[in-house]
């Protein structure tokens, strides 16, 4: 019951983990990986899975979401259990190099139907 509790404020519950073939990219490329998920100390239910690519402009004080890709499930995830959801994300054809004043990066949310959101935070680099 106190694991059940403690899960519920996000110690012990369930991870996500978002794994890229690679750091580095060009306009308009795809972007594949997958989603890694870690079961906590119970079981939990997940309700949604949400990842928006996000620019940051540290000159502008600005942080602009590109895209988001959703997953809707009704997955049961077993404690300790590993799944492994697949990715793919088309990157726009026309936004700014990455440089020191532009950095990218994807912002996942795994969303249980009880308990708190676990986050996960990925950079890469678009070049030309």
């Amino acid at each position: 019951m106190l694991r059940k509790y403690m899960s519920l404020l996000g110690i012990g519950s369930a991870q996500i983990d978002l794994i890229l073939q690679k750091e580095t990219y060009k306009f308009g490329d795809s972007v594949h990986g997958y989603f890694l998920i870690k079961g906590g100390t119970i079981e939990q239910q997940i309700k949604r899975i949400d990842c928006d690519l996000i620019m940051s402009d540290c000159t502008a004080l600005v942080e602009k979401v590109i895209d988001t890709t959703t997953i809707l499930t009704s997955r049961l995830i077993h404690t300790e259990e590993l799944n492994k959801i697949s990715f793919a994300f088309q990157l726009p054809v026309c936004v700014p190099v990455s440089s020191h004043e532009v950095s990218y990066h994807f912002k996942t949310r795994l969303t249980f139907s009880k308990g708190v959101v676990s986050r996960d935070q990925d950079i890469i680099q678009i070049i030309q």
